[in-house]
């Protein structure tokens, strides 16, 4: 076993992995950004190393920076977390050129299944089944049309680099197609560096489950067990529970697929093989996340493994010590994501200081959580608290005992989705197991939401006006947190973010003269594309940004005089 581990991630996922590491008798390095120098997952590491900046890009993104610090202190191994550099094949070379170990699968399967085209094309050649579609990139729209008229509608059309709905498009009419293609390409190659798009059946409301594997070497897999993650909005999960309430008699079948594809793949370490299930109870093939999963913990609470034990053991090169036969699942466990958001303005990001945070205990609660009472949850970077487990013999044991949880779960200071979580677990569908991936967008689980009032203006709702059209925002405590002060922080021409978010395409260039109302730029946040417009007429003076850059609250993208 290493000695030493350099986390090269934040918050309540490097707290997880730094806890495990001492567990182990393994020493734990934390990498921090300004934003984050008294953060949580700092205090619970044993030793940390600052990397200058606040945004992505120079932090937690910055993979020279990340080796360099894993060098200077002495780290044998880099485990990357989720998220950020997780499913880089680029950084798990540079990992391995460096001298240390890689807690992750080689760059080869990182680079075959993380393009969605090639991972199709693996789940092809393995035998596993996967919605029709084509197999190779789509370069121009008349081919999605040609689909469309053979397969009917809707289709959708996905970034072939892409995952967790981000470059994924739905066209459910011909006069969508166009739209639909350009977006996702615009989208795709400002998130993942390629315009490559593929097109398939869009599946309206499937169940989204997905099967947990370790492969401790190529040509070795073991799957462990099947979640059910089909609570989602725009695409992002809300609730994960194991085993899934609908179509458990197919896990035998997933698992063996997921299997299959690992093997084929040449993959080692933990990963996950997602797919979608049909009101017939068919399953495909959706996509492999490369890498340690959010819901991972409800995994571990029915097999009893600890799947970051386990590996920090492969990537040692040790034994699990356990074999397909020894992984038996008992009871039945749910995870709610505690997000900083709040849902009744549309999920929006709502950072700030958490003042008070009570967390639930008691018979089968876990927290894995990434802040205390007076951490500040900052603007730039994801708005996960922390993730709240219960585990029960039944399924309705767990979920009764969630929502006891849930009200004992204090947190002042921010708007957390706290409450959507109570609605979603009382709602008939989740009751009786039948919810699928539109359950939260079409089935009215959360209409009765209300906004929380506005500090600032003693309404119901936060309001920014872009382009003279008013812009729901986020909670005001978010205000502190922003890289410009939202509310009177902005010149009259300043065109300003509305929430944190990626930009996908930049409309203008300096110099160009624009009308008021002219779209500027267009922002991705919370899974949906906004266009910011000219506060007013005039020339622009000024482009801060472009496609790609993660942007902060509040910042200035662009001025116009």
């Amino acid at each position: 076993m290493f000695s030493k581990v350099l986390v090269a991630n934040r918050s309540e996922i490097a707290v997880r992995v730094a806890r495990t590491c001492r567990e182990l008798g393994v020493a734990s390095v934390a990498v921090h950004s300004d934003a984050d120098a008294r953060a949580r997952h700092v205090r619970v590491a044993d030793e940390a190393v600052h990397l200058p900046g606040v945004a992505p890009a120079d932090t937690y993104l910055n993979a020279d920076a990340i080796v360099s610090a894993a060098r200077a202190t002495g780290a044998e191994a880099i485990h990357p977390g989720y998220g950020f550099l997780s499913e880089s094949a680029a950084f798990a070379e540079k990992v391995a050129d460096a001298g240390l170990a890689w807690v992750g699968p080689p760059a080869d399967a990182l680079r075959a299944l993380g393009d969605k085209v090639s991972a199709r094309r693996i789940a092809s050649a393995a035998g596993v089944p996967f919605v029709p579609g084509v197999l190779d990139p789509v370069d121009d729209a008349r081919v999605v049309e040609e689909f469309a008229a053979e397969y009917g509608f809707p289709v959708a059309v996905k970034a072939a680099g892409g995952g967790g709905g981000r470059g994924l498009k739905v066209a459910r009419s011909a006069d969508e197609i166009a739209p639909a293609f350009e977006s996702a390409r615009r989208e795709a190659q400002a998130y993942f560096g390629s315009a490559d798009v593929y097109v398939e059946r869009y599946l309206p409301a499937p169940k989204h489950l997905e099967v947990q594997v370790l492969a401790p070497a190529p040509g070795d897999a073991l799957w462990l067990g099947v979640r059910d993650c089909s609570l989602q909005r725009r695409h992002q999960k809300l609730v994960e529970e194991t085993p899934p309430p609908r179509w458990a008699e197919r896990a035998p079948e997933m698992g063996a697929a997921a299997v299959a594809l690992a093997k084929a793949s040449g993959y080692v370490n933990a990963g996950t093989v997602e797919m979608l299930v049909d009101d017939d109870g068919e399953f495909y093939f959706l996509e492999v996340n490369a890498r340690l999963q959010v819901e991972h913990p409800v995994t571990e609470e029915v097999f009893g493994v600890d799947l970051v034990a386990c590996q920090l053991r492969i990537a040692s090169g040790e034994s699990l010590g356990f074999t397909q036969d020894d992984l038996v699942a008992r009871g039945h466990a749910i995870e709610c994501r505690i997000n900083a958001e709040d849902p009744a303005r549309g999920f929006a990001p709502s950072p700030g200081v958490v003042r008070r945070l009570v967390l639930p205990a008691g018979q089968g609660v876990r927290v894995d959580a990434g802040y205390d009472a007076g951490d500040e949850i900052p603007g730039a970077y994801d708005s996960l608290i922390g993730k709240l487990i219960t585990r029960g013999a039944t399924r309705d044991e767990a979920r009764t005992r969630m929502l006891r949880a849930l009200d004992e779960l204090v947190v002042d200071g921010v708007a957390t989705t706290v409450d959507a979580h109570r609605l979603l677990l009382e709602h008939p569908e989740f009751v009786a197991g039948t919810h699928t991936t539109r359950t939260v967008e079409d089935g009215g689980a959360l209409d009765a939401l209300a906004a929380a009032p506005d500090a600032a203006s003693g309404d119901g709702e936060a309001v920014l006006l872009v382009g003279g059209t008013a812009v729901r925002l986020w909670h005001p405590a978010m205000a502190g947190s922003a890289t410009a002060a939202v509310r009177g922080g902005a010149a009259a021409g300043d065109v300003v973010a509305p929430m944190q978010g990626t930009i996908v395409k930049v409309l203008v260039e300096p110099g160009a003269t624009v009308a008021a109302g002219d779209p500027i730029v267009v922002l991705e946040a919370m899974k949906m594309e906004t266009t910011l417009a000219a506060p007013a007429a005039g020339a622009v003076a000024e482009v801060r940004v472009a496609p790609g850059d993660t942007v902060a609250a509040g910042a200035v993208l662009a001025v116009v005089e």
